[in-house]
């Protein structure tokens, strides 16, 4: 077996719209495909041993053990693959289940889906299961327990931490779109204009002044002295003298720290002589080189939790501890605390294993103790010096039973700090007396407080605690989200695009656009370049001054990681033609136009899918679309559209010369073709359909009708606006016209232009795509042959697998079926074909130029131009090369 290609998909895909986190391996059987599992002495034994936790699978039998039924009735390899995939990262803590293994139409190749809830644990799962599945078909031992604490390792690195994946949860839950903005707990919610940011449980509201302060524990209990709020006797000290003289004004016990520690590190507590106190001065300086050293209070340890300056939650802490039964050692009584189910590596689990090491062993020293030392029937024995869960403490919550007046008090620190996000940290005998009625103090303020102890507690009632700072980001009623106008079809994207966006910024919107030339902000080009996938259109999504935002969709970026955004409010399907076929996958047409359909289905039920009635396949997607649909057709006589208007839905035709939206059965003209400069007075009929889109997109926006028309009447085709999309360069007797049609559709529909235009000669420079199939590149040739009266061919400089020479035969070919007699000349230089095309046009020629590098080619054709100008003035003959 081998692995063709490994795709890791983030949005809604080809496979699933709901299930947007897929691997897809591309994989290649071999000698597999010839031998089934019930081929195979032995293999469904060996793979009940092995995994019995497969019973669980019931595939598509429909009942626990459908999967192990189906391996003993004999199936392929890579649905084996898949369900070993699933059931390697369930093993290992993940909770997924979902995958389907398809053919490809090529023999023994096989798409294997299945879902995944960290990237880098899905690869690994799907390497693994390759694996597996290789060792048990050749009947060798494989060590899983090996791949799990892999897996397990992979899931804790990579994963929100349970702060941050209670706030994206609970975005997720409200339908506020995240982006993760980088490997730890930096996380954008909501889009464009609207969005905010969180790491951790920072919010980009919170003060920088305020977590600075927060970090400062001297400079905090100061503050908080002064405001009357109870805080223990102490003060910070950064050599061993300064910390003698505190100790001689504090007196014993006294807890020593570092001065802007967290977690606890480098904390210790109930220090109660001279000696104990220079260990414990040493352990904080690992953290700090100044070091606080402030009175014990005696009481329990408690957190309370305040967000947008109000109480919700308070939390009962202790640290790490064994009770001793007279039978078992000290280091017995933590391996039996540990084999608690709620106790896990790091924040798996409700509660944290405990680690024995140096910290430890020196308290049991303290204590008396050493970890083979029995202790006696209900003795506790303390472990840790902080309470802190990451070390193994318990949190028990009391909310409840937290006293008005010391609600009160917290509420007043996190003002008196102010953090909008506060932990505030209390040493009580009682929260549920006043603090001031059992002596208890202040003792930290802290930024970014874990949430773990208030979401998950060891024993109580779980507070959801990401509610109030989401509620406190996005206030209810207000707008997480930007408006979205996905585009996607074979042809006519990069066009419909462009003129959607500046109808866009024609209605007040700062707007965001993704083309196959590039990102751009208002008028702002960020990135040059096909920015037609996901990464481009998160680029825009991610921009804090967008206000709307137009994404070009190609199939490529649909296959190979999924859309970038889970739902939009509006899609532009254009058209589905043969192009790209024999790539990825999609052998068929039918595939092709499923792909396609995936911006479609990805409309909000309250959105709009805009489709094209004049292609059937396009058409065909309404059926399983849940959301409105508007249709467009260039017949105002189209069944399609007076049945769907029947119904009171939206439409745009193309009738007596205008551009008319119906409304059910109210019809609105919105302007005559010849005042919109990109139907080219309506020879361009292939833009009149993306016109046609385009004012549908603007209209159930509820753009203004004046926005709208002004939009159409100011877009005006050009090099600068339109880059390689019609651009027209008139020399003194001849024109030359730079397209970007690179597929036969495409080309047939530039046809019937070029032979609108009446030239005396049509030249073409034209070029065969190496990654097509043989008939398409055939298939250009023959629109060439019926479109041009001489043809030049050019080459790509990436020949995508194939040598100039196949290509060129392919176009001959096809230009030869159509016009026998026709010229053909082989320039495979871009620019020189460009120019040699421009030197052979005599008076009353047309020329087209197919052009792949569109900025070399505008800028020839340009200096060409300009050479030709200079010529003229100075009555000189005319060259061009």
């Amino acid at each position: 077996m081998k692995i063709e290609h490994l795709r890791i998909l983030d949005g809604p895909n080809y496979w699933s719209i709901r299930r947007k986190k897929l691997i897809v391996l591309q994989l290649d059987l071999e000698e597999l495909e010839q031998l089934p599992t019930n081929k195979i002495d032995g293999f469904y034994e060996r793979l009940k041993a092995l995994l019995p936790s497969l019973y669980s699978h019931r595939c598509s039998e429909g009942v626990a053990g459908g999967f192990f039924e189906r391996v003993k009735e004999g199936t392929w390899m890579g649905h084996v693959i898949e369900h070993v995939a699933l059931e390697l990262q369930t093993l290992a803590g993940m909770d997924t289940g979902f995958g389907r293994t398809r053919a490809t139409g090529r023999p023994g190749v096989y798409h294997v889906v299945f879902s995944y809830v960290e990237p880098r644990a899905g690869e690994y799962a799907a390497r693994a299961a390759i694996n597996i599945v290789s060792a048990l078909q050749k009947g060798e031992t494989y060590d899983l327990q090996k791949d799990i604490e892999a897996l397990s390792e992979i899931y804790e690195a990579d994963r929100f931490g349970p702060s941050t994946g209670s706030l994206v949860a609970e975005a997720v839950h409200r339908n506020i779109p995240y982006i993760r903005l980088n490997e730890s707990a930096l996380v954008q919610l909501g889009y464009g204009v609207h969005q905010k940011r969180i790491e951790a449980t920072i919010a980009g509201t919170t003060s920088n002044i305020a977590v600075e302060l927060a970090g400062d524990k001297e400079a905090t209990k100061n503050i908080l002295s002064q405001s009357a709020v109870p805080v223990p006797k102490g003060g910070v000290a950064s050599d061993a003298e300064e910390l003698r003289a505190l100790l001689e004004d504090i007196g014993y016990p006294v807890v020593i720290k570092p001065l802007d520690g967290n977690q606890g590190k480098g904390a210790t507590t109930n220090i109660n002589n001279w000696e104990e106190a220079l260990r414990a001065y040493e352990a904080a300086r690992n953290y700090s080189p100044v070091v606080i050293c402030e009175r014990c209070i005696s009481g329990y340890d408690y957190r309370a939790l305040v967000i947008n300056y109000k109480f919700v939650a308070a939390a009962k802490r202790r640290a790490a501890s064994v009770t001793g039964n007279g039978i078992h050692t000290i280091q017995q009584l933590v391996d039996e605390v540990n084999k608690d189910p709620r106790r896990g590596n790091g924040h798996q689990n409700v509660m944290t294993r405990i680690l024995v090491d140096n910290a430890v062993i020196k308290l049991l020293e303290k204590q008396g103790y050493a970890l083979d030392t029995v202790l006696l029937q209900g003795t506790e024995c303390w472990l840790k010096t902080t309470a802190n869960l990451s070390t193994g403490g318990t949190a028990t919550d009391v909310t409840d039973t937290v006293h008005p007046k010391n609600i009160l008090l917290f509420n007043r620190i996190a003002r008196v700090i102010g953090l909008d996000i506060c932990g505030i940290d209390i040493m009580a005998k009682d929260l549920s007396r006043p603090l001031a009625e059992v002596n208890g103090a202040i003792i930290e303020v802290n930024a970014a407080p874990g949430f773990r102890m208030h979401l998950q507690p060891s024993y109580g009632v779980p507070r959801n605690v990401a509610a109030p700072v989401i509620d406190m980001l996005f206030p209810p009623g207000s707008p997480s989200a930007i408006p979205i106008i996905a585009i996607t079809g074979t042809n006519g994207k990069t066009t419909t695009t462009r003129l959607v966006a500046h109808m866009c910024r024609q209605q007040g919107f700062t707007t965001g656009y993704t083309t196959t030339d590039g990102i751009y902000i208002q008028d702002l080009q960020v990135m040059d370049g096909d920015c037609s996938g996901p990464a481009s259109a998160r680029t825009v999504l991610m921009d804090p001054s967008v206000e709307m935002a137009v994404l070009e969709c190609a199939r490529g970026g649909i296959l190979r990681a999924g859309l970038a955004f889970s739902e939009c409010d509006v899609a532009i399907i254009t058209n589905v033609a043969e192009d790209h076929l024999g790539l990825a996958g999609i052998e068929t047409i039918g595939q092709l136009a499923r792909v396609k359909s995936v911006v479609a289905e990805s409309v909000k039920p309250e959105g709009y899918a805009i489709l094209n009635a004049d292609d059937d396949l396009v058409y065909a997607m309404k059926k399983d679309l849940s959301c409105n649909i508007a249709l467009f057709s260039l017949r105002e006589a189209n069944s399609r559209i007076i049945e769907h208007c029947s119904r009171k839905g939206i439409a745009a035709i193309y009738e007596s010369n205008y551009i008319t939206i119906l409304h059910g059965a109210k019809s609105i003209r919105i302007d005559e073709v010849s005042n919109i400069p990109l139907t080219f007075s309506g020879k361009a009929e292939f833009n009149i359909a993306n016109v046609l889109a385009a004012v549908l997109a603007g209209y159930v926006q509820d753009f203004d009708m004046d926005a709208i028309r002004g939009a159409l009447n100011s877009f005006i085709p050009s090099p600068e606006l339109t880059p390689g999309r019609m651009n027209f360069f008139d020399f003194n007797e001849f024109t030359v016209m730079i397209d970007y049609a690179h597929n036969p559709h495409g080309l047939h529909a530039l046809g019937k232009f070029i032979k609108a235009q009446n030239a005396v000669k049509n030249i073409g420079v034209i070029a065969g795509i190496g990654d097509r199939r043989d008939e398409d590149i055939v298939a250009v040739g023959k629109e060439a042959g019926q479109i041009f009266d001489e043809v030049i061919v050019r080459m790509d400089d990436f020949l995508r697998g194939r040598q100039s020479g196949e290509i060129l035969e392919l176009l001959n070919r096809g230009i030869k079926e159509v016009k026998e007699d026709l010229l053909v000349t082989y320039m495979p230089d871009e620019g020189e074909a460009v120019r040699l095309a421009i030197s052979k046009a005599a008076p009353g020629t047309f020329v087209v130029v197919l052009v792949d590098k569109v900025e070399e080619a505008i800028q020839i054709t340009a200096e060409c131009k300009q050479r030709e100008q200079a010529q003229l003035t100075a009555g000189a003959s005319r060259t061009y090369l």
